[in-house]
């Protein structure tokens, strides 16, 4: 059985940013949404626990599939999981603000960017290779914190997404050549807000250089079909539909339509195709969901046990074919239309680094007029 509270969603796309002075404010104790969704009974159960029987899990993953993770962990160690979700940004302002009284065990969530933040603030201790050699040997260096501080559970591309009856994906090469003239109100793309298209701006700064990335920056915002607006699914739903075409997604987001009980939604995915960019170079930009053992931690072993299991090769399975993702661990099958996308060269860029680079991007995108 899993305890489960949530944590209320943050509203503001610049709030990974301004996080840390936010919580030096003494009102946000006061008056935070976030902590007001807490039942005073659920917070005295969570900070009761600490024996060895018991995990509190922070997850900033929203994914049904997730539950079933966790109950098989409880069935194979014995350890309830008591679990809060909410919104990576309310999640950590929630672990700072709880300070050392926190009885958060581990911290779950998606993107390098917010995993990045988390160890900015602290939140994190280290696992050491000594401590947990299978996760040394599993995770590569690039998709872990080089101290050990966090490891990357799943990983997922950035991709660009085509509409077939207007575009030839051999005339599709490399992100940069997104700035091609040849694309002008072409492209579909979320908001600069969104820590997806940071960190994959942020992996450009780390090869191109914040200058030369800036300039790509404002050739692509010359390219767009139309200010942006929604989630990745919205963006391929629009090119499919013939308001651009090429939309920048997450590779999870297709196999969710081509999978849809909606027939609408499937007619959709069967417009468009996937496309990874720079197979000639360094590869397409890969993201990841990770996990990290927090500071507060009553229960540091199990906390590390529990990520352990999270990349075995049950649970890489359940992410690939129930989350679409794709997994860490090599030989893993994945769901039939992610793997319809074809085997395709992943960058080895650094996490931590382009995670690093997030404050950066959004800058820069904002000096170009992505909003």
């Amino acid at each position: 059985m899993i305890f489960l509270l949530k944590t209320q969603h943050s509203t503001s796309p610049f709030l990974t940013l301004k996080m840390m002075n936010k919580v030096k404010r003494r009102a946000f104790l006061a008056g935070s949404s976030a902590l007001a969704t807490l039942a005073l009974g659920g917070l005295k159960a969570a900070r009761a626990q600490g024996a060895s029987g018991e995990l509190n899990l922070y997850s900033g993953r929203h994914y049904e599939s997730d539950r079933q993770i966790y109950e098989a962990f409880t069935q194979t160690t014995g350890i309830k999981i008591n679990l809060i979700e909410g919104s990576a940004d309310a999640l950590m302002e929630r672990i700072m603000s709880e300070g050392a009284n926190s009885p958060a065990d581990v911290f779950v969530t998606v993107d390098a960017g917010r995993l990045w933040l988390a160890d900015r603030a602290g939140l994190f201790q280290p696992i050491t290779q000594s401590a947990a050699p299978n996760l040394y040997r599993a995770v590569p260096s690039n998709l872990r914190h080089p101290n050990g501080h966090w490891f990357a559970v799943s990983r997922r591309s950035r991709v660009i997404v085509y509409n077939k009856s207007m575009v030839n994906p051999a005339d599709l090469s490399t992100y940069e050549a997104l700035a091609d003239s040849r694309w002008r109100g072409k492209i579909l793309v979320r908001t600069s807000g969104h820590v997806y298209n940071q960190s994959l701006v942020g992996e450009l700064i780390d090869v191109l250089g914040e200058s030369a990335t800036e300039s790509w920056a404002r050739n692509v915002v010359a390219n767009f079909a139309r200010p942006p607006e929604g989630n990745d699914t919205a963006q391929i739903k629009a090119c499919a539909a013939g308001q651009g075409s090429l939309a920048i997604a997450n590779t999870y987001y297709l196999p969710r339509l081509v999978n849809s009980k909606d027939p609408a939604e499937r007619e959709i995915a069967a417009k468009v195709g996937v496309f990874f960019p720079n197979q000639r170079d360094r590869g397409a930009h890969i993201n990841i969901s990770g996990a990290g053992v927090l500071k507060t931690a009553k229960n540091p072993q199990a906390a590390t046990k529990f990520i352990e299991f999270l990349l075995t090769q049950k649970i890489q399975e359940s992410f690939a074919k129930n989350g679409y993702e794709y997994p860490i661990l090599e030989g893993i099958s994945l769901d039939p239309v992610l793997a319809s996308f074809g085997q395709f060269k992943s960058s080895t860029r650094s996490a931590n680094v382009f995670g690093g680079n997030n404050e950066k991007a959004l800058k820069l995108m904002d000096r170009a007029g992505w909003r």
